[in-house]
């Protein structure tokens, strides 16, 4: 069974309608209920939604306090694991303002208190139960590391001032204006000094300039700050070939491949330091992925193909491989070394193709590939007017600290579920910014719209989740900016329900923040040999699914997620959608005459590179209403506008106010 959604792009006469996933209100899930009145302090089980009544006897308690080694509270939310040495169990829990956190019904026995935060190495301490009867007081003081990327500067959404200098130097760049790139890069790297995205640029700018020591160190930085950044990957692991540092080029281009699979670019470098290394058969493999991946730009692969293929003993396979680079490269510096393989395997005895056999140059000489490395494209990529990519990015995370992975995806899982079953409807105000940007991301265009915003989640059977969208004001492309609509708002967040998370590869991260808050982060990816059921486009009869990847910041305390970041795995040249970033913030809704809470998206944002333009739009949420379960039957017989999401007023029916 599998929650199926659909998005679809349409084309009408002389306009376009889009539908795009937004994400925008794609998680709704219940929080505990509002707090009602206790008889002592609260204090917490291994459930982090349930509170406890000290009044009653549930055995020892435990408080556990963090102090920074000035001796004050620790100044953001850390993460507390207690584990139980007798039993073999583990309870987690989040520090409260305060910076303590309590932990309840505790039997005899030894315990070890582990406490973890961004930014500072992880305590521990061990604690022994004597008696039911005190609580037990343990202080815990957490040294700060000094390698640890500061919140204050790594954001990934830097500051106004260093993302207007970031721009600068990216502009310069592309324009090859290599002095004014370093001087807005110096400016860039004062205001922001633990970007990763910063260090790549320095590696760029001085691998332009061939200062392959410099370019070295810089792009060492930009890894070892994110180790999944794929495009700083690639391009260190190609100043490694160039420097002739095939092992350690080897061990970076194989991380290059994982990070961003993708990338035809490092398939290809990564074929070149096989063959050099004599490792015929997993050069033909990459050489073959770079082709796939890059088309036409791939082509560069066929000479690293070929003379895989002839090491290999398949020496016609190798000819023709050859013949291609020949013809597609024809003004490439590797060209006469092609010519001069050719003219020898053709004229080598057909009973020499049998079995392998070394070609008399048995790879690429060091020379024609330091010529092919440094003539290769190396330009920016055309990303500067919209965020930094999904794995180009990745937060900071605390060092060391295991993540309990079945925890979280099970906690979260619950939450969207919890949710499909028990909310019905839904009503907000809806503010819409619409910009056109250019290249840099500066808005050329601005217009703004409102609407009265409603959805209706609504599950029809086991596994099948239908998601309907109104809004009071008429949709139509006519009146919107651009003349495309975008809809599907109540669906990204489904990737964590138990019935389609599978259809995912996920990963926790580690343990990081988000506005002071510990969440734990979620990577994941749709899986290519599984279904895509979240996303897709519709032209005519035609179907283009879009797989998705992306990243989820999920509480540590109660698994609701305030964050979620996701991107096209790969652009969809055939509908001239060659760009889909979005980013979606939530936060806690009470509705106090239903004596809930729900947690609500406060902003949707989208970034979009289609037909040529490049847009952004911001959806901001507010005066949240929430409609009864036993008016459900009202919604489903709302109608639809054929020109767009249906039209229905929500003063109609019964609504709870936030």
């Amino acid at each position: 069974m599998s929650h199926r959604v659909r998005y679809w792009l349409e084309f009408l006469p002389g306009r376009v309608r889009l539908t795009v996933a937004l994400s925008a209100l794609c998680l709704f899930m219940p929080a505990n209920v509002l707090a009602q009145t206790h008889l002592g302090p609260p204090m917490k089980n291994s459930d982090p939604t349930h509170t406890i009544d000290m009044s009653r006897e549930q055995g020892a308690a435990i408080r556990v306090t963090v102090f920074s080694a000035d001796k004050q509270r620790l100044d953001r939310q850390s993460v507390v694991k207690l584990y139980n040495e007798a039993h073999q169990t583990t309870n987690w829990q989040t520090t409260t303002d305060h910076s303590d956190t309590d932990f309840a019904d505790v039997s005899f026995g030894k315990y070890e208190v582990e406490v973890s935060a961004v930014g500072y190495f992880s305590a521990h301490k061990e604690v022994e139960i004597v008696n039911l009867v005190d609580t037990v007081q343990v202080e815990i003081v957490l040294e700060r590391d000094p390698s640890a990327v500061d919140l204050d500067s790594a954001n990934a959404l830097m500051s106004p001032k260093a993302s207007k200098e970031l721009k600068r130097a990216l502009k310069a760049l592309k324009a090859g204006n290599l002095k004014e790139g370093e001087k807005r890069l110096q400016a860039t790297d004062k205001l922001a000094p633990s970007s990763a995205q910063v260090k790549f640029l320095f590696g760029y700018l001085f691998f332009q300039k061939k200062d392959f020591e410099q370019a070295l160190t810089y792009l060492s930085q930009a890894t070892t700050l994110n180790p999944h950044y794929g495009q700083a990957l690639t391009l260190l692991g190609r100043v490694q070939l160039l420097r002739g540092q095939y092992e350690q080029a080897k061990k970076t281009l194989e991380q290059a491949v994982a990070a961003d699979p993708d990338n035809w670019m490092s398939h290809n470098l990564l074929a070149d330091t096989y063959l050099e290394q004599r490792e015929y058969e997993k050069a033909r493999e990459q050489a073959q992925l770079a082709l796939d991946k890059g088309r036409r730009d791939g082509t560069a692969a066929q000479l690293v193909l070929g003379e895989a293929l002839a090491n290999l003993g398949k020496v016609p396979e190798g000819i023709e491989a050859l013949k291609a680079f020949l013809v597609f490269q024809p003004k490439s510096s590797a060209a006469p070394h092609a010519q001069e393989l050719l003219k020898e395997l053709e004229q080598r005895p057909s009973s020499a193709t049998a079995s392998p056999a070394a070609t008399s140059s048995e790879t690429v000489s060091f020379t024609v590939v330091n010529d092919m490395l440094l003539s290769a494209n190396s330009k920016l990529p055309d990303t500067a007017w919209q965020p930094p990519g999904i794995d180009r990015g990745t937060p900071p995370v605390a060092a060391g600290v295991s993540c309990p992975y079945d925890k979280v995806i099970e906690g979260v899982g619950q939450r969207v579920e919890q949710f499909v079953d028990d909310v019905a409807k839904f009503a907000a105000i809806e503010d819409l910014l619409h910009e056109r940007l250019d290249e840099m991301g500066n808005p050329t265009t601005r217009e703004t719209r409102k609407f009265d915003y409603a959805a209706s989640i609504t599950q029809t059977r086991p596994g099948v989740v239908l998601v309907d969208e109104y809004r009071t004001e008429r949709y139509g492309l006519d009146n919107l900016p651009d003349a495309f609509a975008d809809k599907g708002f109540a669906a990204l967040a489904l990737v964590f329900h138990p019935t389609m998370r599978d259809d995912f590869r996920m990963t926790c991260e580690g343990l990081g923040e988000w506005h002071g808050q510990a969440t734990w982060l979620i990577h994941f990816r749709q899986r290519e040999d599984r279904v895509n059921h979240i996303q897709g486009y519709a032209v005519g009869t035609a179907n283009y699914p879009v797989n998705l990847k992306g990243r989820a910041w999920i509480t540590a305390d109660k698994f609701q997620i305030v964050r979620i970041e996701s991107e096209m795995v790969s652009p969809l040249p055939e509908i001239q959608l060659l760009a889909e970033h979005q980013i979606t913030e939530y936060g806690p809704v009470p509705f106090p005459k239903k004596n809930i809470e729900l947690w609500l998206p406060k902003s949707a944002e989208v970034y979009m590179h289609f037909r040529g333009h490049r847009y952004y739009r911001k959806h901001s949420f507010e005066k949240y209403m929430l409609f009864s379960v036993e008016e459900e039957q009202k919604v489903r017989e709302a109608k639809h506008d054929p020109t767009g999401p249906g039209s229905t007023s929500p003063r109609k029916h019964k609504w709870w106010p936030a």
